[in-house]
């Protein structure tokens, strides 16, 4: 087995030097891009992230290869097997991160990254504390049982993490067409982090963003429609232990009121939002009401129009 680096350690000061930069590009063009305090908060979560990913990443490591012991196939490390892996763990995370937007379990753990109201490339250093305790890891558990090995799998999922960092950014604007239409860019990641109801739970992808063009989850940013950063429900200040663990306090209280079973793991298990009495927006019902607020608009601009237009067939006016 060959001695793979971890990506991420070694992007790290490529990380730190373009967050600077961006801090200064900022400073000079539109100071309201970054937040000290916002930024601050990102930076701890991400060192949090990174202390909680050392102390659970040997028992993930470990899950990994008792089940790759279980393997379909044997594959060794010829390049063309990490390509393939690069591209089979790339939908393994698309999997997981619906998931962690449609199941409040996996959101209370990914909701972390997406708690700034500011984004830039500080944004893309949120990362989760719980990871292990939600489960995350369990989507990739497949590709251990085709036959992938642990080391592989580990390694291309640290380029892939690499790779959303630069995407995180508010100074790149569109890229060419045949490149937004395969890979995710800063564009098509807007959209993702934004509350406005039209982006709402949309642009998945981590890496490729043709899984969500195949899979239905695919919303283009709009110009005319600038996206609103943070969370349906904003944190009310840079707490990062509030940060870290808000929503799961929100599991434990709600789980502990509700009247039955059902209504438990429904608390749980249902989407981000659920209540058991309907009294709770989740992203369906904002997106219901926004979608009928845009019919009720159409319909007037049409009444509207149709009623002031000129007639086509009538006579044309006489001067006065």
């Amino acid at each position: 087995m060959p001695n793979l680096p971890d990506p991420v350690d070694l992007a790290v000061p490529a990380f730190v030097l373009l967050v600077a930069a961006e801090m200064v590009v900022a400073r000079l063009k539109d100071r309201s891009r970054y937040c000290p305090r916002d930024t601050l908060t990102s930076l701890m979560l991400g060192f949090g992230s990174t202390i909680a990913g050392v102390l659970a990443g040997g028992m993930v490591f470990a899950l990994a290869t008792w089940v790759h012991q279980f393997r379909l196939f044997d594959i060794n490390y010829a390049w063309y097997w990490f390509v393939l892996a690069f591209v089979l763990d790339d939908l393994a995370y698309y999997v997981f991160h619906r998931s962690a937007h449609r199941v409040r379990w996996f959101w209370a753990s990914h909701v972390i990254h997406h708690s700034s109201q500011h984004y830039n490339l500080s944004t893309a250093l949120r990362q989760t504390w719980t990871g292990f305790f939600s489960l995350g890891f369990i989507f990739r558990l497949p590709l251990f049982l085709i036959g992938f090995p642990p080391a592989m799998v580990f390694f291309v999922a640290g380029v892939n993490l690499v790779y959303q960092f630069w995407i995180h950014t508010e100074m790149i604007g569109r890229l060419p067409r045949w490149f937004e239409a395969v890979m995710n860019t800063p564009s098509h990641h807007r959209v993702h982090h934004a509350t406005n109801a039209r982006y709402l739970d949309k642009n998945y992808a981590g890496v490729f963003i043709v899984w969500d063009r195949m899979f239905g989850t695919f919303e283009p940013e709009r110009d005319d429609e600038r996206p609103r950063y943070g969370i349906v429900h904003n944190l009310p200040d840079f707490n990062v232990i509030r940060a870290a663990f808000h929503e799961w306090w929100g599991i434990a209280k709600d789980v502990w009121a509700a009247p039955g079973m059902k209504a438990r793991l429904g608390y749980m298990f249902g989407p981000p939002g659920w209540s058991h009495d309907g009294s709770r927006d989740t992203s369906e019902t904002i997106k219901a009401r926004w979608r009928a607020r845009e019919q009720a608009g159409e319909q007037w601009k049409r009444r509207t129009s149709s009623s002031s237009a000129p007639d086509p067939g009538a006579a044309p006016p006489r001067a006065a």
